[in-house]
């Protein structure tokens, strides 16, 4: 059985809090002629702090798409190293014992993609597999458990490094004044992290299935406008509600597993923002606690994108809750409007045999 091991995460240093975002969106936007309601929405996502890869100057400054997606590469490569190394280290392998590279990012774009540059850079095997996924954007960190899980039952005892990257700071286009837009820029953060899923051994989510769900005719309430000026994001007002939606597909694929979706001992949901994570605690009848580590990495980071499941996992092995054969969900929600839905039992990895590694593992293609 696949495990979803310890996630190692970081953030970049330059730090701006809540209070400093309100000031800024009153000094910048003075005569907005909604800036009452930007300030009220940007106070109610609860978020403290958050973290930049640029100080605050920089990042307010726009000086051009070529240069933005040159400090995206630069960032990237200084960043991604430390938690790969970290993750590898919380599942006792190495880059050599590594099948897959699952890279997910929506804030920058490269060609090839970060996972040849750390095959070439990091160790790994020259005949790692890749797979970069780059339009998914929050729902990317539950798409990519779920293809690691995918490929760990068409190979068993393979091992899948997933590493996400968002570095949303690099989106903030000065020209966007739709509430929306404002909103955004008070609530998104930057973050690396990366994770192992084990083919076999192991501490962390044993994956037992997956699921995804798309709502019908919601493409454009998440979405990116490609302009000259680079990616400009663009968020609808319905987006806030759209857990009434979402909420019947993990009800469903949780009775497919013949479990009851409010009755799990623990809960690794996306904070997209504080009426999501209230929402769904509303639909599947929980108390709020239960997304107690969801609702921290929204109040200490921000939405990290992709990177908000593993934050929020890594806080779960944290708390110490965990103990063996709790059942448990991983969720991500993004454009489309789509969610990427794991399930699994907890697993300590006493008493199980120790993953193959180095060429005892190797597998033919």
């Amino acid at each position: 059985m696949a495990v979803l091991c310890r996630p190692a995460v970081a953030v970049p240093p330059h730090v701006i809090t809540m209070e400093e975002t309100l000031d800024l969106a009153r000094s910048t936007h003075a005569g907005h002629d909604q800036l009452g309601l930007v300030l009220r929405l940007i106070r109610n996502t609860g978020v403290a702090t958050r973290h930049l890869v640029q100080p605050i100057g920089e990042t307010l400054a726009h000086p051009g798409f070529e240069a933005r997606n040159k400090v995206y590469e630069r960032e990237a490569k200084a960043r991604v190293p430390q938690v790969v190394h970290q993750a590898l280290a919380e599942a006792e392998l190495t880059a050599q014992d590594i099948d897959l590279i699952v890279y997910v990012s929506c804030t920058g774009f490269m060609m090839p993609s970060m996972t040849a540059w750390m095959i070439n850079s990091l160790g790994f095997r020259s005949d790692t597999r890749q797979l970069p996924i780059a339009q998914l954007g929050c729902a990317a960190g539950g798409a990519a458990v779920n293809r690691a899980h995918d490929f760990t039952r068409a190979y068993p005892g393979s091992n899948v490094l997933i590493v996400a990257c968002e570095f949303c700071s690099l989106l903030y286009q000065p020209t966007d004044l739709g509430v929306g837009s404002l909103l955004s820029n008070g609530l998104f953060g930057d973050a690396v992290a990366a994770v192992v899923v084990r083919g076999e051994g192991g501490t962390g989510l044993s994956l037992e299935r997956n699921g995804s769900h798309l709502v019908p005719d919601t493409e454009e309430w998440i979405s990116y406008a490609v302009r000259e000026t680079g990616f400009h994001f663009q968020l609808d007002k319905r987006v806030p509600g759209t857990m009434s939606m979402l909420a019947p597909a993990l009800t469903a694929l949780s009775a497919q597993h013949s479990w009851n979706v409010g009755e799990l001992d623990f809960y690794i949901i996306h904070a997209g923002g504080p009426r999501i994570l209230d929402d769904l605690c509303t639909h599947l009848e929980l108390p709020s606690e239960m997304f107690a580590q969801s609702r921290a990495t929204l109040t200490e980071r921000g939405n990290i994108a992709s990177c908000v499941v593993l934050d929020a996992l890594d806080r779960y092995f944290a708390s110490g809750k965990a103990t063996e054969g709790a059942r448990g969900m991983l969720a991500g929600f993004g454009p489309g409007i789509t969610a990427e839905i794991s399930l699994g039992t907890w697993a300590t990895g006493e008493g199980r045999p120790a993953a193959l590694t180095g060429a005892e593992a190797r597998r033919p293609a």
